[in-house]
């Protein structure tokens, strides 16, 4: 019966990117990502390891396509977003190494103000 049948979920980091993307469009796939990972996030903060792998799955996309972001300030908000999402799931030592690809000083200056355990 296909009425019972268990339904998987398809997450938007799981699902494969066709062509190129332009950096509006890049933005916009890395915010989907940060905001659809917000929950796994708090969950792997409180020791959910099924929810931690999904977390690392959704940064580890989210950060591949800011790389490939070529406009400054685009691509540090996005980064900042990533940070955001890597606080949520307190994962200090990724959301450091992100904080410290800002080069946008007033991106710097909110994320500081967002999470002062970042400053060193």
């Amino acid at each position: 019966m296909k009425w019972f049948a268990r339904k998987t979920r398809q997450d938007i980091w799981d699902e494969a990117i066709e062509g190129p993307l332009g950096d509006i469009e890049a933005a916009a796939r890395i915010r989907a990502i940060c905001e659809g990972a917000a929950a796994s996030a708090a969950r792997a903060a409180q020791g959910d390891k099924r929810e931690s792998a999904r977390y690392e799955r959704a940064a580890k996309v989210a950060m591949e396509i800011a790389m490939k972001i070529s406009d400054g300030l685009m691509r540090d908000d996005a980064v900042h977003r990533i940070v955001d999402l890597c606080m949520k799931a307190n994962d200090l030592k990724t959301a450091q190494i992100l904080f410290r690809a800002i080069h946008a000083s007033w991106i710097r200056e909110t994320v500081q103000q967002d999470h002062p355990t970042l400053v060193e």
